[in-house]
């Protein structure tokens, strides 16, 4: 079987599939060979009508995201392939199947694994997908179809999200799941959390929390189900105090800290929005964690956006102890490492403390970025020093 429907480029638009981007943009289709705006499957052929890759339509400002660039047929098959070679890079830097410490992992993100797309994190027993594009979302069964062929996994149950149809049916419930990461036990709710339930790309930063927790206290902000807090328990934190505005994570944060025995630490829950509580608290806190939502999604909210990390950066260092430390992130994919270290910096002149970077951070390895697609590198984050 082959795939009958096909774009053809303008002419010298070819150039960044050569390159290996695997966005095509509306504006580069010169002819399509259907009319049906629906989502399918397209092969994609340059100016002479020459074949360039494989990929899936859209009817969107970017076009054809590409998953080969082999005029092939996707079955169950190829599937798989694209399953065993994911797996097969966590397997090669020691994410799977591991020393038994951690059982949690993103599988498969995106673009970095050649699925424009698709993310599948693993919570021990439990795979997760996130479909963003409609037409992952309507061939589903094949994909999970090539997944359930790799045997090496062992999962025991999928659970499907999809995240492009707003209108979509409630999402199903269901039991949540016990992982660990690095000796931590976490329970997540891959039905109803954020995302697949729990954010595994701030592994290794957690771990550098923890080091230097010790005597501190610590103020952990948009704190979710408690990661950071755990790890700053963990690393004899002299206190740990724990904001975010929802109370659903409010009490997944007290279930984390009953599954660790931790039930008895210095530890406060406080149901609340950030920037007024940072506002209204005292200099009593000398290392202070910033980890928002993703403040812009689109080119257009980027400015807000940056706004918005200004006001929540500056708050921070004029709540902060002197020689106190913060962990400051950005998930947002459309504001730049160098934009949002500028911005930053400017939330330093407007608090008037002399700031120092100790680190410069970034999404775990497991969330792999491919190299001709920089964009896959949203997480930007600094340790500063403040004095």
């Amino acid at each position: 079987m082959a795939i009958k429907d096909h774009i053809i480029l303008r002419k010298g638009k070819e150039d960044s599939v050569r390159r290996f981007h695997p966005w095509i943009f509306s504006g580069a289709v010169f002819k399509k060979s259907f009319d049906d705006e629906s989502p399918r499957w397209v092969r994609v052929l340059d100016a002479r009508e020459n074949f360039l890759a494989l990929g899936y339509y859209a009817d969107s400002s970017i076009a054809v995201r590409i998953v080969s660039y082999r005029d092939e047929f996707p079955d169950a098959a190829f599937w798989r392939e694209k399953f065993e070679k994911a797996l097969a890079v966590r397997r090669g830097i020691g994410f799977f199947p591991g020393d038994g410490s951690s059982t949690a992992f993103r599988l498969v993100n995106g673009e970095g694994d050649g699925i424009p797309g698709l993310i599948v994190d693993i919570y021990a027993g439990t795979a997760v997908f996130q479909f963003h594009h409609p037409f992952l979302g309507s061939i589903q069964d094949e994909i999970t179809a090539g997944f359930a062929q790799v045997e090496a996994l062992g999962t025991r149950r999928t659970v499907i999200r999809n995240t492009y149809d707003k209108h979509a049916p409630a999402t199903e419930s269901g039991e949540p799941e016990i992982m660990a990461e690095h000796g931590i036990r976490f329970s997540v709710d891959p039905f109803g959390g954020q995302k697949t339930g729990f954010f595994l790309d701030q592994r290794d930063n957690r771990r550098l929390l923890e080091q230097y927790a010790r005597g501190k206290t610590v103020l952990n902000t948009f704190c979710y189900t408690g990661g950071f807090s755990l790890y700053a328990i963990r690393g004899k934190a002299e206190r740990v105090v724990s904001v975010d505005i929802s109370a659903y994570a409010m009490r997944q944060l007290e279930d984390n800290l009953e599954l660790n025995g931790m039930e008895g630490a210095p530890h406060e829950s406080v149901c609340a929005d950030v920037i007024p509580y940072l506002n209204e608290v005292g200099r009593d806190f000398d290392l202070i964690v910033l980890d928002p939502p993703a403040f812009a999604k689109s080119l257009a909210k980027r400015h807000n956006a940056i706004q918005a990390y200004k006001r929540l950066n500056k708050a921070a260092m004029q709540a902060i102890q002197p020689g106190g430390l913060i962990f400051t992130f950005s998930c947002s994919q459309v504001v730049t490492r160098e934009l949002f270290e500028r911005t930053v910096y400017s939330a330093a002149i407007e608090a008037g403390r002399t700031v120092r970077v100790l680190h410069r951070l970034t999404q775990s390895p497991d969330h792999a970025t491919s190299v001709f697609h920089t964009e896959g590198e949203y997480l930007k984050g600094l340790v500063l020093h403040v004095e």
